[in-house]
């Protein structure tokens, strides 16, 4: 383990801390952080232990901080499955649900809502809604990803009609009550709670768990090691428009160290209550602890026979009769006596953890989602196996100097005669594939490490190359963010993961292919951002996003002529006609169209104008450029021997001259040296010679001599435009490729060089700032607020300058996420 960065905040009051008040941490599937700090400021006399603060994690410094309105102190945040929504509990029973505000990640607001008044939240979770994926390390050499990672029938907590999972959350709280709300789908919150048994008593630590039944679990303690941790099965159901909520006692277990004569009295209360994963009721962490000290003890619930009295043994037995069963706790480790733990968290890879699937996972050196990490009181933090409890990994605290090194005793008798608190961890949380850990110390700053695939293990590359790999391919089919993976891609890898990616990919099926087909892409060029030497090649994966999206943009406004469609839609069969006339005349294509299939309003194609414009440009850079084509650090050659996209521009050169004649206006706009220049004809006549060469049909060929001689001409004939890509991304990714951690400040860009800022790329640009989504220019100082793309920087404004109905179509496709995914965060005005 090691750090890549640390963030703090500009102005920490000194001393103010609260060692009392327990800080919250969670991470989205779409890698935002949300956090609590127990600092409190003189200045205004803020409680800043009563706020909630967002980050992605590409951009820390980017914080946007709540204040939640809650009275009481923050004790629990959830994220839903989606990672869009965030709860969050306090201690005078208040529950709150945040949404994005505009869809934008810096900015948030609670319109959702429920409370149990005076009584403290001490767990909260959402409802499941039946979706669960398992990953299957033994198939990681498989070249199907439905062998790899497969649907496990899992039953929503509760459904609507159909089968639909209802949304909702339950929480427990201090005085043993389980309170669900439910979202129905008008809008209004369905609210009930009930007593987890009849006695009711104190809860001071719970957990929720779920079953593939549809049942949760939950596990509760009122913190002190020598009374039993309860389990209580909990049933949710709508009965007449109201919420009903059943509750059934289910085995409880007292810890281990309880009954151990040496160690009775040493820990006297529970501090940490974790089952290992939200859909595996059947294993439960426990940590009990001293001033001093902890230990940790891993349980698990399983079925065992139920002994017969011998009067009964000798009876003959029913036919079909069974033994008679009952569940029971046994332990499955423990660990030898701890320093005292402050946190714990666990991995939420859902990879198996049979034994044929661990020594599967051991033979194949395969780590993440196999360890759980521990925090110590002295900065260290442990990953210890989750079943096993053995260690896995050390990391030895943050230090300026060395982070991540054991201290020396020296600077271990320093602290203590300075009497100053040790830093430690007061929350932990791991990403979703377990690649990365983050944490908030006693000093409100949040660290972010790197947890490595091989847990120290010395791999060979093609080996580490499978592992990242097989993550990459997770995050793409459950569309989870892959931040945390690229923390672990080097420059040298970036090649060899785009070709092995690209070819898994292609021995799909082709529905699946389909369904990827926008991911994938996006993927390729994370990749390629984080090495100098693919940087031009990010460009190319982006254009093509791009254009993927004009492309369905413009046929799906093609409508057959007739009411009796036949079994292909007008994109289809343009799709089709233009794959098999390989004739170089664009006129002589458009006369095998049914023209009136393409009969259009005028408002809406004039309103195109700037997407039909950014492909007539981009076809003549691309040509322009095809004499440059032994040069791989330009951006546009990835394109030269793309078969496939080169066919999908000649189809909107087809579509835009059939449009031109309906309404010229529409057309692309070339500033040529001739006036009799038919620009688009010969645009096509080049691009069809160049397609010709790398169709998917035939093998690939060189551009003959004569084709390059005519592009070489072009400049002389048209004038080039410069494009204009993507700004480089001023994210924090592309900077965390050394091993020194970097230390960044809330609020405060970080404005160090990325490795992929290269003055190849940056000869593209203009001064003026581009609307890349809307192919727009918006000056050289923009004056309107703008959101940039948390993944790749595409930047657009916030407000739509358009009032027709086509471009607002367009316009909507990207209303909540990027062409590339990713999600939008607003920027001020330049």
């Amino acid at each position: 383990m090691e750090v890549a960065y640390v963030c703090e905040w500009e102005k920490r009051p000194k001393s103010n801390h609260c060692p009392s008040i327990p800080l919250v941490c969670a991470w989205s599937c779409r890698n935002l952080v949300a956090f609590t700090t127990d600092l409190k400021n003189d200045e205004d006399d803020k409680d800043v232990s009563h706020m909630i603060h967002i980050i992605d994690t590409e951009h820390p410094w980017d914080v946007y901080s709540i204040n939640s309105g809650h009275a009481e102190v923050i004790s629990c945040l959830e994220w839903d499955q989606a990672g869009s929504r965030l709860l969050s509990a306090d201690g005078d029973g208040q529950i709150k649900c945040w949404a994005m505000a505009d869809h934008l990640v810096n900015s948030w607001e609670s319109n959702l809502g429920s409370s149990v008044e005076g009584d403290p939240i001490v767990a909260l979770s959402w409802l499941h809604n039946g979706v669960k994926l398992a990953l299957h390390v033994e198939m990681s050499g498989s070249t199907n990803f439905g062998e790899k990672f497969s649907r496990v029938k899992f039953s929503p907590s509760l459904t609507l009609f159909g089968g639909k999972p209802m949304e909702g959350w339950l929480a427990v709280t201090v005085s043993g009550l389980v309170t669900v709300s439910l979202l129905k789908p008008s809008g209004a919150l369905l609210s009930a709670s009930e007593s987890l048994c009849r006695l009711r008593g104190r809860v001071a630590l719970a957990d929720i768990a779920f079953t593939g039944g549809g049942n949760i679990v939950v596990a509760a303690t009122d913190g002190s090691s020598s009374s039993p941790v309860q389990f209580y099965k909990v049933v949710v159901s709508v009965v007449n428009e109201k919420c009903r909520i059943d509750t059934e006692l289910l085995p409880s277990l007292f810890m281990r160290c309880t009954t151990d004569p040496v160690r009775r009295d040493k820990y006297p209360a529970v501090t940490h209550l974790k089952f290992l994963t939200r859909e595996n009721s059947e294993q439960v962490l426990l940590c009990a602890s001293s001033q001093s000290g902890s230990i940790v003890e891993c349980w698990s619930l399983r079925k065992e026979g139920l002994p017969v009295n011998n009067i009964f043994q000798h009876r003959s037995p029913v036919v079909g009769e069974k033994q008679p069963t009952i569940l029971k706790w046994r332990i499955l480790s423990a660990t030898n006596d701890l320093d005292r733990v402050t946190a714990v968290a666990l991995p939420k890879l859902p990879i198996s953890i049979s034994n044929t699937d661990l020594k599967v996972a051991s033979d194949t050196k395969f780590c993440p989602g196999l360890g759980l990490a521990l925090a110590f009181h002295d900065g260290s933090i442990h990953i210890l196996h989750r079943l096993s409890l053995h260690t896995m990994g050390v990391f030895y605290g943050s230090s300026p100097s060395a982070p991540g090194q054991r201290p020396n005793d020296d600077s271990a008798i320093k602290r203590q005669r300075t009497g100053s608190p040790a830093l430690h961890f007061k929350a932990l949380q791991f990403s979703w594939t377990s690649l990365a850990l983050t944490g908030v110390d006693n000093h409100g700053k949040l660290h972010m490490l790197r947890v490595s695939p091989s847990m120290g293990q010395m791999l060979d590359m093609n080996t580490t190359l499978r592992h990242l790999l097989f993550l990459l391919e997770y995050c793409m089919v459950t569309g989870y963010d892959w931040w945390d993976v690229l923390l672990h891609v080097q420059p040298g890898m970036v090649h060899n993961l785009v070709e092995k990616l690209h070819e898994e990919y292609m021995r799909q099926n082709q529905a699946l292919q389909q369904v990827l087909s926008t991911r994938i892409v996006a993927v390729k060029a994370s990749l390629c951002k984080l090495s100098s030497a693919t940087a031009a090649r990010a460009c190319d994966f982006h254009a093509k996003l791009l254009l993927i999206a004009i492309s369905s943009t413009l046929k799906s406004l093609l409508r057959p002529h007739v009411l009796n469609t036949p079994d292909k839609s007008p994109g289809d069969r343009l799709t089709e006609i233009c794959s098999k006339n390989t004739d170089t005349d664009i006129d002589k294509v458009m006369i095998n169209l049914k023209t009136e299939e393409f009969v259009l309003d005028g408002p809406p194609l004039q309103s195109l104008q700037q997407l039909i414009q950014w492909v007539g440009d981009f076809v003549l850079y691309l040509l322009a450029n095809l004499p440059n084509q032994g040069s791989m650090v330009r951006p546009g050659f990835g394109f030269l021997r793309d078969g496939s996209s080169l066919g999908m521009l000649r189809e909107m050169m087809v579509m835009i001259r059939i449009w031109g004649l309906l309404k010229p206006g529409c057309l692309p706009i070339y500033v040529a040296t001739s006036d009799s220049q038919d620009s688009m004809s010969l645009l096509f006549r080049l691009l069809t010679k160049l397609w010709l060469c790398s169709r998917d049909e035939v093998p690939p060929q060189e551009p003959d001599e004569s084709l390059v001689d005519e592009c070489c001409l072009l400049p002389s004939q048209l004038l080039v435009p410069s494009m204009d890509w993507l700004p480089v991304n001023d994210g924090v990714i592309t900077k965390l490729q050394g091993k020194h951690p970097l230390r960044l400040q809330f609020g405060k860009p970080y404005s160090l060089p990325s490795l992929s800022s290269m003055g190849q790329v940056e000869i593209f640009s203009r001064s003026q700032k581009m609307d890349n989504l809307r192919c727009l220019h918006m000056g050289v100082c923009p004056t309107e607020d703008s959101k940039a793309c948390t993944r790749c920087g595409c930047v657009t404004m916030l407000r739509s300058p358009n009032k027709t109905n086509a471009m607002k179509q367009w316009e909507q496709r990207w209303i909540k996420n990027c062409l590339c995914g990713g999600l939008w965060r607003r920027i001020p005005p330049h």
